[in-house]
């Protein structure tokens, strides 16, 4: 028999053995980074500690072995709480050196580079940092200073012009449509593309399942509540040492749901110029206007704590090289929402246009970040809380524990 015949043979049990329907899963090599994954989880499962801290756990029981489609959807599945690291026995200085939140989250970030499309621009990744966001701020909002000097006839259109408090004096409506639908559209299809792929690599890891309504339903309760930023007790999860805090819950949440908001206002906006026919700018007590400016209040409280958290963060919490990606996130989203607030304030002031050009210019540098900086994580996330909710429904493959 040829060695080639062995290794079917071998892959076939392999996938017999955890319960994948005789489905053959491809034995692929494993970076430094899913390596260190597979070793700390290896460990992991014969102490099983901390199983009932979050969802890494359970899921790690199923096995006996980590592929690496198993070590990217581990990976995912990490919230980066911090809760086993301090519980851990066999964390640093000991000789083991278990560290699970630093090695998922080497490996979250590699998945992002290497699932991002195109395929190309995974790089980005590595650059996206606090200094590059910034920079594509200042100059997206040049671009659009520029473009306002042009079009008004002179510098007078920066400061003091009369555009009757509505910013589409300066900026017409096709124009603002013209510039963000691209840019919207190509976000919506890149993280399409990447969780699309993300997807079908760790399916046939975690049972090859399709996801049931029952499932759906738990994964979509556990994104919403950010459930597992409870450190798997509801006290919290670590920040700076081993006090437990919901803080960074907290903050979470007010920076998802103040986005979503923000993004519903932007909807609703949307529903009233062309179905309704009525044209911005909108004033309290419009719906736009409710939404918009309570999604601004909470998504700048959000990011701000956020940074704050981030700043202090235990240094081995997490991966230190993704903290200037993770921090110009943060300042980005934190000024769309300011600089949206500061717009609305001063509407009515001189201040209108240049306020405008650096609200634009923020927002738009955050949509064309979006794909390949850490908003990535949320997405590759839900991917895997619904295959963990998918799985955890089959029967265990190894017979062995419970979830």
């Amino acid at each position: 028999m040829s060695i080639q015949s062995f290794e079917t043979l071998g892959q076939e049990a392999q996938a017999l053995a955890s319960g994948h329907s005789g489905k053959v899963i491809p034995i692929l090599p494993l970076s430094a980074a899913e390596g260190e994954v597979a070793r700390v989880m290896q460990i992991c499962n014969a102490c099983r500690y901390c199983e009932g801290f979050c969802a890494v756990f359970p899921a790690m029981t199923r096995r006996l072995e980590f592929g690496k489609a198993d070590v990217n959807y581990l990976a995912n599945l990490c919230h980066n709480c911090g809760a086993c690291l301090h519980a851990c026995q066999y964390a640093p200085p000991h000789e083991f050196g278990i560290n699970i939140p630093k090695a998922m989250a080497e490996v979250r970030g590699q998945t992002y580079a290497d699932y991002a499309w195109p395929p190309a621009l995974g790089q980005l990744y590595q650059r996206n940092g606090l200094t590059l966001s910034l920079a594509l701020v200042a100059a997206l909002s040049l671009f659009l200073v520029l473009g306002a000097v042009l079009q008004g006839g002179g510098l007078g259109a920066l400061w003091g012009a009369d555009l009757g408090a509505n910013f589409y004096h300066l900026f017409p409506h096709n124009l603002l449509v013209g510039l963000f639908a691209p840019v919207f559209l190509f976000v919506v299809l890149a993280l399409s593309m990447g969780v699309r792929r993300f997807w079908k690599d760790i399916k046939p890891a975690t049972s090859g399942a399709d996801v049931s309504r029952p499932a759906a339903a738990e994964a979509t309760s556990d994104v919403l509540r950010l459930k597992y930023l409870d450190g798997g007790h509801g006290d919290g999860c670590h920040n700076e040492d081993d006090a437990y805090t919901l803080q960074r819950r907290r903050c979470h949440h007010l920076t998802f749901y103040g986005f979503l908001l923000c993004f519903a206002a932007t909807g609703v906006a949307t529903l009233y110029h062309y179905l309704l026919g009525w044209a911005a700018p909108y004033d309290l007590p419009s719906l736009p206007k409710l939404l918009g400016g309570t999604g601004g209040v909470m998504l700048a409280l959000g990011t701000a704590g956020l940074w704050r958290l981030n700043r202090r963060r235990h240094p081995l919490h997490g991966d230190a090289q993704q903290k200037p990606m993770d921090l110009g996130f943060i300042a980005l989203l934190f000024l769309v929402a300011t600089s949206g607030l500061a717009l609305w304030w001063a509407r009515a002031t001189p201040a209108l246009a240049l306020l405008l050009c650096l609200h634009l210019g923020a927002v738009m540098a955050l949509f064309a970040t979006l794909p390949y900086g850490k908003f990535a994580h949320g997405v590759f996330r839900t991917a895997a809380l619904l295959r963990h909710a998918t799985e955890k429904r089959q029967p265990n493959p190894i017979g062995l524990g419970a979830d």
